[in-house]
């Protein structure tokens, strides 16, 4: 009767594969099973997946009522878990052969999927706007002004792990609003409106010099001096005036304080400016919450020397408890106020590099001799004349209103900012390709690249070639160049920070306090005495006199052992989080640009470490290091450090705040560095804090409390995977520092992986993963990378391209620098779609394109 069912499942497959694979496969393709494939599911498939088993989720039964879109994801499914020997279940079944693994990876991909290997499709990319990092980074580039996106625009949503995904980048009626006040702020910051303006000298807070040492006052950091209230103070600078006249002194200054929670700091000053000896301005402050102060004087100056004072004088002994301060930032001369004295403004030649033709015919020629590169820089291809066109009519009304001519070009160059094209990613295909999958012209190009590189616009050398039509034809060699140039670090910093979520560590909650107390020996006298005094807390004016007694004697030992406590704290400060997130970066940046093997990024001989940071791990056997910069460090022989796995970035954020989890840090491996995500877990399962042993009075140690949690079936197919990589682990504190017990308790890191393999800490673990799980980490670094560098998610069609580009790594040892070349030079890169192959209901790239350019030419209007 078994054998009867199985037989008609396997039917029912085969009808639901026809119907499924007709879509991508040609009309007359036939879905044919080799006896191999028959065999293998039969004898290893069907038990748990069919006739009405749905293990792990998945049940072959549904496959005829499933949409094309949906088998294929179950088709990728299944592939990937017969590719990483979970099935069919070691534990459960022989292991496949090789011709058998092979014979049947081979048919879902050609015969399930309908895919051909030797033919990767390319897939498309939805067109998407620019986030926050590459906006920034491309006003830099193309204004030399930074533009501070985290403030201005709302942060961006991420897909797949990365901020860059078309699919996320949505355009929000707000955001809109705020990129056509960026463009407005922009330009007013940079472009010169008039061609002569007062002359300014600023001389910086810091200029001034004390005339004591102080205590009395504080440099901040950068060019501001900091006045505290609390001490009398004088500084002073001079200045030289080369030409008398008529100036304007302006002093910029603001109130500052540093917050503490309900707690207010109500002491004042006198604070008094002099210049040669006249007081400009005397007053006395109170707290000031971050108010900003100009204030302006008018005086007529002769040549030579002046000086200015600046007094404050405390009128009050309050409580100094929020650093009340005068933040003195500058002190700007402005003058000679003369026109005869006026100068052009900084920066204008290098918006306009000749005289202003008196004109109109003349200036509307140059007008557009301005705006046609600036338009092509910003649109990342060249403005077409229509619209050069309208942005020259729209310059000219400001002339013809009376208006300067740089005012006009300032409120062209506002629109281009403002523009869909400027905002959005526009791409274009060579016209002479009209297949379905045509390449990307050598603009679009230049943008992938450059994006993916540098988070930035082309630079001028990218443009050059791509207009020559060239690009292609030096692509290595571009490339070279631009990993060699300092703008590659953005690479880095966005890849890595997101991929390994070394941008988390920054900003990640840590209880130092208490992940000391789980490491040290229990003390029951002490839990009893801190137990004690809080019930005596509670009681409050209900305690007795020798309660009363008793309460203040647990109270001075309570706090005596607290200062103890403090004492022996841990520094977990920003600077060790910035060390930490630095060497994670460095890490991967050495292996990129020295063409190493990617599995150095698991198991490497070296670090990149400074004095505070090696300190902080207590690495034994280091050399000593001095100072604040991260350096190559090779490590102790033996060292269990070495490689993400052991770097704080990855152990802190995937802790709780003041406790390990293995389970994070299992499914870290297995999502980021393995390619094996875990389904999401089936709801109302109980929290691991609520799993109890025989004796619920013994606290558990977090191996047995993973091992009571494995035996419910729902959760034992997932843990059984996460749970031996986050033990093997759990010598590391989630501080990232390293450990032996815990609650006085050895700690065990010996484990088995899903697929067999044994290990007893984590050294040889590392070795496991590189050995025997090289094909798997080669995919997860390429489907990250290429992630990352399409703006898109990996989709089952991808599947050829990938094993094309494991077999390279395969074949080149790993090295870094062939994964990114292959990448660039793949289809997926350098071409689009004309027909749907993803599984989302984005615009084609053909409607993409259509709308946009609508956008575009309502905007330009």
């Amino acid at each position: 009767m078994r054998n009867e069912s199985k037989t008609i499942w396997f039917y029912l497959l085969c009808v639901s594969l026809t119907a499924i694979c007709c879509t991508p496969l040609p009309a007359n393709a036939q879905i044919e099973l080799s006896e191999t494939v028959e065999s293998i599911m039969e004898s290893r498939c069907f038990d748990c997946h069919a006739g009405g088993g749905e293990e792990g989720g998945v049940s072959f039964d549904e496959l005829g009522e499933m949409k094309p879109e949906e088998s294929r994801e179950l088709w990728h499914r299944v592939l990937k878990q017969v590719r990483t020997g979970l099935m069919p279940p070691p534990q459960d079944y022989d292991p496949l052969e090789a011709d058998e693994k092979q014979e049947l990876e081979s048919w879902i991909i050609t015969e399930a999927l309908g895919l051909d290997p030797d033919k990767p499709l390319p897939g498309k990319v939805t067109v998407r706007r620019l986030n926050r990092v590459e906006y920034r980074n491309t006003i830099r580039d193309l204004l030399g002004y930074d533009y501070n996106t985290a403030m201005n625009f709302p942060a961006d949503d991420t897909g797949h792990g990365f901020d860059n995904i078309g699919e996320v980048l949505s355009v929000s009626p707000l955001l809109l609003e705020k990129y056509f006040n960026a463009a407005r702020e922009i330009i007013a910051s940079t472009v010169p409106t008039t061609s002569k303006i007062v002359r300014e000298q600023v001389y910086a807070g810091s200029n001034f010099r004390f005339d004591e040492k102080a205590e009395l006052a504080t440099t901040a950091p950068g060019d501001i001096l900091s006045l505290l209230y609390y001490n009398d103070a004088t500084a002073r600078t001079k200045i030289e005036v080369d030409i008398p006249g008529d100036y304007q002194i302006v002093l910029n200054m603001r109130g500052m304080e540093s917050y503490v929670d309900n707690v207010f700091d109500l002491n004042s000053c006198e604070f008094t400016f002099t210049f040669d000896g006249e007081v400009l301005h005397h007053k006395e402050y109170v707290r000031q919450g971050g108010k900003r102060h100009s204030l302006a004087f008018d005086r007529t100056l002769d040549a030579g020397e002046h000086e200015m004072v600046l007094t404050i004088k405390p009128t009050s002994e309050e409580d100094q408890v929020r650093k009340l301060r005068l933040d003195i930032r500058d002190v700007t001369l402005r003058g000679p106020l003369a026109e005869e004295h006026y100068v052009k403004p900084k920066g204008y030649e290098s918006f306009f590099p000749k005289d202003v033709p008196a004109d109109q015919a003349g200036q509307k020629t140059y007008a557009a001799e301005l705006l046609r590169p600036f338009a092509t820089k910003a649109f990342r291809r060249p403005a077409d004349d229509r619209t050069v066109e309208r942005l020259v009519s729209l310059a000219m009304q400001s002339p013809a209103n009376g208006d300067s001519f740089e005012s006009g070009i300032a409120k062209a160059m506002t629109a281009v900012l403002a523009s869909p094209r400027f905002i959005f990613r526009e791409e274009f295909t060579k016209e002479d390709d009209d297949s379905d999958f045509p390449l990307i012209d050598e603009f679009a190009l230049a943008s992938r690249l450059s994006f993916f590189l540098w988070s930035s616009m082309p630079d001028d050398e990218l443009m050059r070639l791509a207009e020559q039509g060239k690009l292609r034809e030096k692509l290595d060699s571009q490339i070279e160049r631009m990993l060699a140039d300092d703008r590659s670090k953005n690479l880095v910093q966005n890849f890595v920070g997101q991929w390994l979520q070394a941008r988390a560590i920054e900003s990640i909650p840590i209880n130092s306090r208490a992940i000391a107390r789980r490491e040290q020996k229990p003390d029951p006298e002490a839990d009893r005495q801190r137990n004690r005094f809080f019930e005596l807390a509670r009681k409050g004016d209900d305690r007795t006199e020798e309660e009363e007694k008793e309460f203040k004697d647990a109270g001075r030992d309570f706090r005596r052992r607290s200062r103890r406590g403090n004492r022996n704290r841990v520094r977990f400060d920003d600077s060790i989080r910035r060390a930490m997130k630095r060497e994670t970066e460095m890490h991967f940046d050495y292996i990129l640009k020295n063409d190493r093997s990617l599995l150095e990024l698991i198991d490497a001989d070296y670090a990149f470490l400074n004095e505070d940071l090696a300190k902080f791990y207590k690495i034994e056997g280091l050399e000593p290091i001095e100072g604040r910069q991260l350096k190559y460090v090779q490590l102790p022989e033996d060292s269990i450090r070495g490689g993400i796995l052991t770097q704080g970035t990855f152990l802190a954020v995937t802790s709780n705040p003041d406790r390990t989890s293995p389970v994070k840090r299992g499914l870290f491996v297995l999502e980021n560095i393995l390619a094996t995500p875990v389904a999401a877990p089936p709801p109302d399962i109980p929290s691991l804090e609520d799993a109890e042993g025989d004796d619920p009075n013994v606290k558990l140690s977090l191996r047995k409390t993973l091992a009571i949690h494995r035996e419910n079936p729902a959760c034992s197919s997932c843990h059984n995977r996460m749970d031996p990589l986050g033990l093997a682990l759990e010598n590391f504190n989630p501080m990232g520092q390293f450990r032996e017990s815990e609650f006085g308790q050895p700690i065990q890191t010996e484990g088995e992986l899903a697929t067999g393999e044994a290990f007893t800490n984590i050294r040889e673990l590392k070795k496991v993963l590189v050995n025997d799980k090289r094909d798997d980490i080669y995919r997860c670094v390429t489907e990250k990378m290429m992630t990352y560098a399409l703006g898109r998610n990996i989709e089952y069609h991808d599947t050829p391209l990938i094993d094309q580009l494991v077999q390279k790594l395969n074949d080149n040892d790993g090295k870094a620098i062939t994964l990114l070349t292959e990448i660039i030079h793949s289809p997926a890169f350098q071409r689009t779609s004309r027909i749907d192959t993803a599984d989302d209901d984005s615009l084609s790239a053909t409607e993409s394109k259509q709308k946009l350019q609508f956008v575009s030419s309502e905007t330009n209007e």
